[in-house]
């Protein structure tokens, strides 16, 4: 506001003397004369005092306002307030006095106290415009563009072809369409948006503490609590008995994880202000929150997985915009998941908690580890680089190298798998294994099928030989353990292996068993040499 907008850049009292006046004692005489007497005179006498006395009042009131609206133009607000009191403890039925206050409150930020000295200088004069011009800048200043727009059309009432109220009309209704659908964005969820429409309002009204008040609140509820923290410390600074801004800084420590001081913050706003609702429901819910989760916890410590399972998906349900506790609870599901091998569901509850917390360390390690048990190598590999990037520690490093060495193992086939043992599977698990998928998929036995089946049944027989070749071998068996390449590794990896070969070997010439025999002469059905013999001339295979 400019020191223009003061009143009495004009000269003159906005105020006349106020008349004093008695009831009878001048009447009127014949012949147009006064009658006069002792009584009348000492009445006369006492009205010219009083009317002196008055004057002197006007005059050293104008003298006040002139020395405020000096220290008004120097920017001295408060010293001008002091001087504008002392007008009007002087004269207090002129409005320019209380309208030149409140422009200084309002210079000050001091908008409640504005908005009273504004509305007093309307009740003293009901078309002082700039009194009703004051009165709407506070309240739009206040958070009340709906009370702002209503006086501003009372002006316009009085002076209809004001255009810079019609342009401040205008500023009102936009403040007040922003208000509202930040109301509704707030109510839907839609916390971002509502930060979009508050800050628009606060273009047109910067210095409104409640709208500052709920921004922050929508950006608590956004998670970017530094944000939040730093408006409302700032509005506690100069107004450390504001309740709202108290619950906000409250419910910023709250999703902090920081419950103990938000429970302190909680309280004193239910000290202060017993009815506000919003501090309620946050107590309430951190209190319950933070139970189901000692709960949780101590049920997980006694090896009760379910029931830790159940508290801390409980938890889950309280308050699904504390993303930070959150992101520990479905971290510690997921741990309980792993401890009973539901590993599907530890990745989900593991990637769940990331989603809420990108830098989230042990829900990244705790997936990772889920991703090697399933054999998932790529992502494991993924997740234990993003964990080496964050803390590049010995340990990170060792596991990052472990997941890449099971990655390349993966790529190659399984043997394991092929002859459906385990990793520490023994020698004579192995030889049997061999056995039964030899002679499964041994090309005689399904001569009559297909060429597809044929090729197919064809394709699992040489597998099942590459991988008894390796596996029955000690030597060739670490080194594939070990992750060496195909390649370095004296064994049947080449394109000409022949798994006839260690059929013959292992089944020792011909003498089966179990129904099975083994014949030399003939041509056969098979898959090798002339006539079709897996087993080159002379050798024939039947099934008994």
């Amino acid at each position: 506001m400019s020191s223009e907008e003061v009143e009495n850049m004009e000269t003159e009292a906005d105020c006349e003397p106020t008349s004093v006046g008695f009831d009878g004692g001048v009447t009127g005489m014949p012949n147009g004369t006064v009658e006069t007497s002792p009584v009348n005179e000492a009445k006369k006498i006492v009205l010219d005092h009083e009317e002196d006395s008055e004057s002197q009042r006007v005059k050293k009131a104008e003298a006040k306002k002139s020395q405020g609206n000096t220290q008004y133009t120097l920017k001295n607000y408060k010293e001008a307030i002091k001087l504008y009191n002392e007008a009007i403890e002087l004269c207090p039925t002129c409005a320019s006095y209380y309208s030149n206050r409140a422009a200084c409150y309002i210079m000050l930020g001091k908008f409640r106290e504005g908005l009273e000295d504004a509305r007093q200088t309307t009740r003293i004069d009901p078309n002082f415009l700039k009194g009703y011009m004051r009165e709407a800048k506070c309240l739009l200043m206040l958070g009340d563009p709906s009370q702002a727009i209503s006086t501003y059309q009372k002006v316009l009432q009085l002076d209809p072809n004001n255009q810079s109220v019609a342009d401040e009309l205008k500023v009102a209704q936009s403040v007040h369409h922003f208000e509202t659908q930040a109301e509704g964005d707030m109510k839907k969820g839609d916390f971002r948006r509502a930060v979009f429409c508050l800050d628009r309002a606060l273009d047109h009204a910067p210095q409104c503490t409640k709208f500052k008040i709920k921004k922050a609140e929508a950006l608590a509820l956004l998670g970017r609590h530094t944000e939040a923290h730093d408006v409302v410390s700032n509005i506690l600074h100069v107004d450390n008995m504001n309740v709202d801004a108290m619950y906000v800084r409250g419910l910023c420590l709250y999703y902090q994880d920081n419950l103990d001081k938000a429970f302190a913050h909680f309280q004193q706003v239910l000290r202060l202000s017993p009815d506000h609702e919003k501090a309620k429901v946050a107590f309430r819910k951190a209190k319950s929150l933070r139970a189901k989760k000692e709960e949780g916890n101590s049920a997980f410590k006694a090896g009760r997985y379910q029931e830790a399972y159940d508290l801390y998906s409980e938890a889950l349900r309280i308050d699904p915009h504390n993303v930070f506790i959150n992101s520990k609870l479905y971290n510690n599901r997921a741990t309980v998941g792993a401890k009973v091998n539901k590993l599907d569901q530890a990745i989900q509850d593991c990637t769940e908690a990331i989603k809420l917390d990108d830098n989230y360390l042990k829900a990244y390690l705790r997936r990772a580890k889920c991703y090697m048990d399933t054999e998932q190598y790529e992502e494991a590999v993924r997740d234990y680089e993003k964990v080496f990037n964050m803390e590049r520690t010995r340990e990170h490093k060792q596991l990052l190298s472990n997941a890449k060495l099971e990655l390349k193992k993966s790529k190659r086939k399984d043997y394991y798998k092929i002859l459906g043992v385990r990793k520490d599977a023994s020698d004579d698990e192995i030889k049997k294994a061999y056995k039964k998928k030899a002679l499964e998929t041994h090309p005689d036995r399904h001569s009559s099928a297909t060429p597809e089946e044929k090729a197919e049944q064809e394709k699992k027989f040489k597998e099942i030989g590459e991988a008894y070749a390796t596996l029955s071998d000690s030597k060739k068996r670490v080194r594939y353990d070990n992750g060496q390449d195909i390649d370095d590794m004296d064994s049947p990896f080449s394109h000409d292996f022949d798994p006839n070969t260690i059929f013959q070997a292992f089944f020792g010439g011909g003498h089966g068993g179990g129904g099975q025999h083994f014949s030399f002469g003939g041509p056969g059905g098979g898959m090798g040499g002339p006539g079709g013999n897996p087993f080159g001339p002379g050798f024939t295979f039947q099934f008994g």
